[in-house]
């Protein structure tokens, strides 16, 4: 036997070895429906996932740092919004009451926008997931991510997985311990980037940043740093497969968007079947091409055999297929035995039909469409919005006032929103009854409103009383901007008795 094939065949006999010695501790384990062993939680089993090498690995890695990446950096990029404005590129200004993600500006009464947006992330959600089954889950969900990471940083530390479960096993001795503290320190200090990163997003992240260091930020945000920091400790280092499994929705719903031409990670049996040891040397013929080595096992960050078939538990990490596609390698078979496929494919290949893959199916299109509309209302309104906004109301205290050469008054309180970052002029035009006069209160010809500020004036209609035909008549106010002529209106009522009728 070659050398490589016996460091190969040692490998894979370790890696049994662990597994079975898990099987074992389960099995001898107090029986499960005993009164004693009966209750409401069970405690978390280690799962020690191996480090493999393939192409899903890779783009975990890549993906990873990607996020990462864009995660901890965003809150850093500036972007010049001119005078009174903050440069943030992504920013929450509460202050302001502003979302501003780079030229995008929401304002509160936009709130639609940020519905729009999670309607669109969730029929995203549903076509990816209805492609490809849960690729969210096995490499952009953020508990996914943060786990990654902290299993990489755990293996850098203590080893891979054989080396972490004999050192779990161990007695406590001086490099146990430096090994266990020196994870749990750098876990904390991720934690501690991820808390502070999510908070920069609503502060400026510069000065946020340097007083949060100096201890002189503000209280809430040494909170929110503290929650944050805790939660991604505690749910990455700890938790784990756990939150997935009993804690996120999502393994429930996607049950019902995947269908028998979804590809999802699958182990082909019509390829594996009957699996079982296999000796060099020995024919292929009579048997499936799976030698029962585990290591898709040993893999698996979530603890699952893919061999037992769909399962809530899976993520569709892929590095199932990594580690048996290096088995296949070594045995000199072909790649392939776990693969993303459909159960429509293997029903087909058992039937000696060919296999095929069906993008095209009537709830594809049906999610394809629907996010077309969404997001082509939303940019279309935020294309077409306007700069300013006018409310008007009309005082109802007293109704309306008779002066003494018996014509009409009226009055409104007018409030002109200002959204750009600059001060503006306006002009303020009223279209109503015949021979109608405008006072406006405090203002002269035009009306001046700070950037990103709203101003209130009161106006005062009068009509001649020749000129009232009936109780009540229709008045329009115009809002003018001197410079740019961007206009907008709003409608209103003129009240009297009637008597000029």
């Amino acid at each position: 036997m070659n050398a490589p094939l016996l460091t190969t065949v040692r490998a894979v006999a370790d890696e049994t070895k662990s597994l079975a010695a898990e099987g074992v501790a389960r099995s001898t384990a107090a029986p499960t429906n005993s009164a004693q062993a009966r209750t409401l939680y069970r405690a978390r089993q280690a799962i020690y996932p191996k480090l493999v090498h393939g192409r899903f690995r890779l783009l975990k890695f890549v993906g990873m740092a990607v996020m990462l990446g864009i995660y901890y950096g965003l809150p850093w990029i500036r972007w010049e919004r001119g005078p009174n404005a903050p440069d943030q590129a992504v920013l929450v200004d509460l202050v302001r009451e502003r979302f501003y993600f780079f030229w995008i500006e929401i304002w509160p009464q936009e709130v639609y926008y940020v519905t729009g947006l999670l309607i669109l992330a969730a029929l995203g959600l549903f076509l990816v997931t209805a492609l490809f089954g849960r690729v969210w889950c096995g490499y952009a969900c953020p508990q996914t991510v943060w786990t990654d990471l902290y299993i990489m940083v755990e293996r850098l530390i203590e080893g891979d997985r054989n080396a972490r479960i004999r050192l779990d096993k161990s007695p406590w001795t001086f490099e146990k311990l430096a090994k266990k503290v020196a994870k749990h320190i750098a876990w904390i200090l991720i934690a501690a980037m991820t808390g502070g990163a999510w908070i920069l997003y609503f502060h400026d992240a510069p000065t946020l940043a340097a007083t949060l260091f100096q201890g002189t930020a503000d209280l809430s945000a040494y909170v929110f740093l503290g929650v944050l920091t805790f939660t991604t400790y505690w749910l990455a280092g700890h938790m784990r497969e756990q939150v997935c499994t009993f804690m996120c929705p999502w393994p429930r719903i996607q049950a019902a968007l995947i269908d028998k031409d979804t590809l999802t990670v699958t182990y082909r049996t019509d390829r594996g079947e009957p699996r079982g040891p296999h000796k060099k040397g020995q024919p292929w013929e009579g048997r499936g091409h799976c030698i029962d080595c585990n290591q898709c096992v040993a893999a698996c960050p979530m603890g699952i055999d893919i061999r037992d078939g769909d399962q809530l538990e899976c993520i569709n990490c892929a590095l199932c297929i990594d580690a048996c596609n290096d088995v296949m390698k070594r045995v000199d078979l072909p790649f392939g035995l776990i693969a993303y496929d459909t159960h429509e494919n293997i029903e087909r290949r058992a039937h000696g039909e060919k296999a095929r893959f069906r993008p095209f199916r009537p709830r594809l299109a049906l999610y394809a469409v629907a996010i077309a509309i969404v997001a082509g209302v939303m940019l279309f309104g935020l294309s077409t919005r306007a700069t300013l906004d006018l409310s008007i109301l009309r005082e109802r205290n007293p109704t309306f006032v008779r002066l003494s050469d018996g014509s009409i008054r009226n009055a409104y309180a007018v409030k002109i929103q200002n959204h750009k970052n600059m001060a503006r002029e306006f002009q303020l035009l009223v279209e109503g009854p015949k021979n109608l006069e405008i006072k406006v209160v405090g203002a002269n010809e035009t009306v001046d409103v700070e950037g990103d500020k709203l101003r209130e004036i009161r106006v005062l209609l009068t009509v001649p009383a020749p000129s009232i035909t009936a109780a009540s008549m229709p008045v329009t106010f115009k809002v003018v901007d001197a410079k740019t002529h961007e206009t907008t209106e709003s409608r209103s009522v003129f009240l009297s008795d009637g008597a000029g009728s």
